[in-house]
């Protein structure tokens, strides 16, 4: 069984939550994990690039002179990819950059990425985290309370527009629902920040992750 501590909203640990590492794949794979990582990466790219070729070009196909005789170098049309106005060589095409990922790969992939957050120590759990309006500096006191300095995910139950508002300006800081975690957001902060209720829907395997 693995230990995560639990603070409250001034920083001091008020308990110990117990997580069986079972429910989490018991293992970090990492080669899933690196897997998911570049299929996050790869669906956010917009594939939309694009230059144009030698048949985008205008311009005659006619040779531009003759091949021997006149002492210059040799040319063929206007178009060629070496002279200025001509066309690129191997031009791109906007394409779609998407790598699948099963479901069960995915699931896969977001529990090992929570486990190693745990056993790195880099998972913190908070009993509750609300507001009654937008606050940002109370949020920011949270934070510091909490010594968290580096870019940090705080993952919670439901959607919290006070949360959410009163985190938006604190840099390093997003905010994320469980419903809508996937690997690549948590192996790419440094830290995790899970209030209690969220980390009990965690455990429950409920949270249905975003696709990739």
């Amino acid at each position: 069984m693995l230990e995560v501590p639990v603070y409250n909203r001034n920083g001091k640990q008020i308990d110990t939550l117990k997580v069986d590492e079972d429910l989490l794949g018991s293992t970090v794979n990492a080669p899933l994990l690196k897997q998911a990582i570049v299929a996050y990466h790869a669906n956010r790219r917009q594939g939309s690039a694009a230059t144009r070729g030698r048949g985008m070009v205008a311009g005659s196909t006619r040779k531009m002179f003759k091949q021997k005789g006149t002492g210059r170098a040799r040319r063929g049309p206007v178009r060629t990819p070496v002279l200025r106005g001509g066309g690129r060589t191997f031009a791109k095409r906007p394409h779609s950059y998407g790598k699948g990922l099963p479901k069960k790969m995915r699931r896969a992939a977001l529990k090992s990425a929570i486990l190693a957050k745990i056993l790195g120590s880099d998972l913190m759990v908070i009993d509750q985290l609300s507001f009654d309006a937008p606050k940002t500096k109370e949020m920011a006191q949270i934070v510091r309370n909490l010594k968290i300095n580096r870019t940090c995910l705080v993952t919670l139950a439901e959607a919290d527009d006070n949360v959410f508002r009163s985190s938006r300006n604190i840099p390093d800081l997003t905010v994320c629902v469980v419903a809508n975690l996937n690997a690549f957001d948590v192996a790419m902060r440094q830290k995790m920040l899970v209030t209690a209720e969220a980390m009990q829907t965690l455990l429950a395997g409920q949270p249905q992750e975003a696709t990739a």
